[in-house]
């Protein structure tokens, strides 16, 4: 009983931890990252389907990343779409390929993108936290219910404990790395 309780607070820690990762990852930097683009969806058919589905995302320099169509007709929905997503890029089509630059971040847009990462990392934070608060309400729970003994759920939260120190330094790291990324010139 308290090792699925265990287990099952590491399962959701760790998806904090991925999605904290995901959510870091479309933070643009003054670089070009082809999964920037990943949550872009783009008109198909009538369906929204996401741009990797519907064109190769590629890198073409350090700052351009290149998005050619499976089919020709669909360069000026992908155009469109990377345009009114809020990413504020500008993408341009040459040929059948869509060139998306990045454009050089300015200083003032370098710490307000420091604030998003900041406050993508307290969500991740409080996120894990109240996995730790279910898994003691859990733990709890089955001390008052006499299905364990008082010293195996102390010994159990101090493990739940563990498990978020272990899980919010990595999101500590997470945003240090995004930090440093970002103030990169």
């Amino acid at each position: 009983m308290i090792a699925d309780v265990k287990k099952a607070a590491e399962q959701k820690m760790q998806k904090s931890l991925e999605t904290l990762k995901n959510n870091l990852s479309k933070v643009r930097t003054g670089r070009a990252h082809p999964g920037i683009l990943d949550h872009i969806k783009v008109d198909y058919y009538g369906n929204p389907t996401p741009i990797n589905q519907v064109a190769n995302v590629s890198l073409i320099d350090a700052r351009t990343i290149g998005v050619s169509p499976f089919e020709k007709k669909l360069g000026a929905a992908i155009e469109k779409a990377i345009r009114e997503s809020d990413l504020g890029l500008n993408p341009s089509s040459v040929g059948d390929l869509v060139r998306v630059p990045m454009p050089a971040l300015t200083e003032e847009r370098r710490r307000d993108l420091i604030k998003v990462v900041k406050g993508e990392a307290e969500d991740a934070r409080v996120a894990i936290r109240n996995v730790r608060r279910e898994a003691n309400e859990h733990l709890k729970k089955l001390l008052k219910e006499k299905s364990i003994p008082e010293d195996d759920e102390r010994r159990a939260q101090e493990d739940v404990q563990k498990l978020t120190d272990r899980h919010i330094a990595e999101v500590e790291k997470q945003l240090s790395a995004k930090e440093t990324e970002l103030l990169a010139v």
